[in-house]
């Protein structure tokens, strides 16, 4: 965290970030060096993911929302989330005196849809509802994101 601002609840402690720290990618060479230290952007992140707000809307004591989300949508993209992910399941399952990869895992039945004919054939039509539209725009936003979740560090 930088010195020159107070501290948001959705800042990365310093043992969250000794965590977390050794799983980022690291600083590509060459080009321009980061105008912002990347413990900052992940904090610019964590806000906008915590607190549901636009990334418009980040503070302006954090860095600019662009590279926040620029930094998140290539992370997602490449699948350093996914990565990060995993690495910290297996850490804390690990801890828990159990296997690193779990054996089993549970799909909700509202999530997999299933038909008895398959294919396009089964698929209903698009609801035109104003109610039905923001509910499956919010899934879709929802879904396609990893890192939200992941339970805090």
């Amino acid at each position: 965290m930088s010195a020159r601002r107070l501290a948001y609840a959705t800042d990365l402690t310093d043992e969250e970030w000794q965590i977390l720290a050794p799983l980022l990618p690291p600083e590509t060479s060459g080009g321009r060096p980061r105008k912002y230290a990347i413990r900052e952007v992940i904090n610019g992140i964590q806000y906008v993911l915590r607190g549901g707000c636009a990334w418009r809307l980040m503070p302006h004591d954090l860095p600019q929302w662009q590279t926040a989300y620029q930094t998140f949508r290539a992370w997602r993209r490449d699948g350093t989330w996914l990565r990060i992910h995993d690495q910290l399941r297996a850490r804390m399952r690990t801890q828990m005196g159990r296997h690193p990869q779990p054996s089993a895992a549970i799909i909700d039945a509202q999530t997999v849809k299933t038909t008895e004919k398959g294919g396009r054939m089964a698929m209903t039509g698009p609801r035109n509802s104003m109610a039905a539209n923001a509910i499956s725009a919010w899934i879709r936003r929802v879904s396609c994101c990893v890192s939200s979740s992941i339970p805090p560090i």
